[in-house]
């Protein structure tokens, strides 16, 4: 059975860029754009019109800008999911996006197959973030001495099973790979993640991987 093709809405305010995007995109077959929007609002309205399974979002756009935009459609409480791809990978875009509840922040100067890849899985309710920002969001986390109170508190309800597990989650781990380190099925890691994703308000893994580097939990590479 095929399965259906992934939604997308492309946000940018470069109308060359939408229809070089759709052009591209048009070639496949499991991608469908079934709308386009010049600003932020734009992008909320058809976000809340079309219910996409993806918007692709830049950040610079007249009013409203990206993240505000990812912010009020990621709070609507339905299934769209928000990647970013931007020309600018400014950190304070990059948190910014990410704290908003945007699934992945990319590049624009990555390649298309990497772009496509990356809606797939950002659909498939995953996260993704370009490895040139990776290292910098890393860095950024490590360098904190504390996590701040209201991080605590907000971790404060998780059980100490679900507190390896988000520890693993920050390492990288997939769900078999934690299941494998702690001896326990892919289904109780399922829900374990499942719980933390409710309990600490994350829509995604990259939002889980932010508290794990929050909280401490993760050791940032040297």
């Amino acid at each position: 059975m095929t399965e259906p093709a992934v939604r997308v809405v492309l946000a940018d305010d470069q109308p060359l860029v939408r229809a070089g995007l759709r052009v591209l995109m048009a070639d496949t077959a499991d991608i469908e754009v079934v709308g386009e929007a010049g600003t932020g609002t734009e992008a909320v309205r058809l976000a809340r019109d079309v219910r996409p399974d993806v918007v692709v979002m830049d950040i610079r756009m007249p009013g409203m800008d990206g993240i505000e935009a990812t912010r009020l459609i990621t709070a609507d409480g339905g299934a769209t999911r928000v990647l970013v791809l931007t020309t600018f990978d400014d950190d304070d875009y990059v948190y910014g996006a990410l704290r908003a509840g945007a699934s992945g922040f990319l590049v624009k100067d990555m390649a298309l197959e990497d772009i496509l890849a990356a809606i797939h899985v950002v659909a498939a309710g995953d996260g993704l973030i370009a490895p040139s920002v990776t290292r910098r969001l890393i860095e950024e986390f490590a360098a904190r001495p504390e996590p701040t109170p209201s991080v605590r508190r907000t971790a404060g309800g998780i059980t100490d099973r679900e507190c390896e597990v988000l520890t693993l989650v920050g390492r990288g781990l997939s769900n078999a790979e934690i299941a494998a380190e702690l001896v326990i099925t892919v289904a109780t890691v399922k829900a374990h993640v499942a719980r933390l994703f409710t309990k600490l308000d994350s829509r995604d893994r990259v939002q889980l991987v932010i508290i794990a580097y929050e909280l401490g939990l993760v050791e940032p590479p040297r």
